[in-house]
């Protein structure tokens, strides 16, 4: 069976070490992962993950193109991987960007509004989310306490106001929220991923909201270089879902987010 990570980062060796201690002070955490595709890609030597959606935050504009041709030659170099593009919200052409990453076979995009300092309603993204109606699926880092950027309120106006854009809600829509992300994205049209929420929601509450948004919403992930994709992974699939819950979960419903088939 395909399995497929649907939340991993990856950065260039040289500056691996660096973005996962900057990432481990942001959420005052140990990290698992040295960051870098050969570390993320050895997973796959002790459990069944064949496949992975990467990519990378640009936390400055000056830094979107270097990010995604960075994701896009790891993609060319790892078929196992499928690329998702950098955006920043004071990126000076974000449509010609995009033009050009879709030209360099990435096949969607990923914003993290905590580390951008930016409401993921803000105009300039909107304006963005225009663009990629239809056409890129987003995942979109969700919900924390500490900051208002990424509240589910916000994606909830979003959605609203671009019903064809594919989204992603990153860690059960609310890294540290979950509860008020199901109040309000319970009955929106999007996709979920359940990376970094394991660690404290435990195996019960976990398949409680799974079954909750419905497991045609919900996407396996790891969010390497936090947590081990294997441990991920085995935890995960030692709860108590059905097979066809599991199949859907670990597979079909990254293919319907990706729209495409995973080989």
């Amino acid at each position: 069976m395909t399995v497929i990570d649907a939340h991993a980062h990856i950065y260039p060796e040289k500056i691996a070490a660096k973005a996962v201690d900057a990432i481990g002070e942001f959420y005052d955490i140990g990290m698992y992962g040295e960051g870098t595709s050969a570390h993320l890609l050895s997973s796959m030597n002790e459990a069944p993950i064949t496949n992975f959606i990467v990519h990378s935050v640009a936390t400055k504009p000056e830094a979107v193109e270097s990010i995604n041709n960075f994701i896009a030659r790891e993609c060319e170099a790892h078929p196992e991987f499928t690329g998702f593009m950098a955006m920043h919200q004071d990126y000076p052409e974000p449509e010609k960007e995009i033009e050009r990453a879709v030209s360099l076979g990435l096949k969607g995009m990923k914003i993290h509004p905590d580390t951008q300092e930016v409401n993921l309603d803000d105009p300039r993204l909107m304006s963005v989310y225009e663009i990629i109606e239809g056409r890129l699926p987003i995942i979109i880092h969700m919900g924390d306490y500490r900051h208002d950027y990424s509240h589910p309120r916000r994606l909830k106006n979003v959605l609203n106001t671009f019903p064809r854009l594919v989204v992603d809600a990153a860690h059960f829509g609310g890294w540290s929220m979950p509860e008020v992300a199901l109040d309000y994205l319970g009955s929106e049209n999007c996709f979920v991923d359940m990376s970094s929420s394991m660690f404290w929601l435990g195996k019960r509450r976990t398949k409680e909201l799974c079954r909750l948004y419905g497991t045609e919403r919900v996407l396996f992930g790891s969010d390497f270089p936090m947590w081990n994709p294997v441990d991920e992974y085995n935890t995960f699939t030692n709860i108590d879902f059905t097979d066809e819950e599991l199949e859907n979960m670990l597979w079909h419903n990254a293919e319907r987010f990706l729209g495409e088939k995973i080989n």
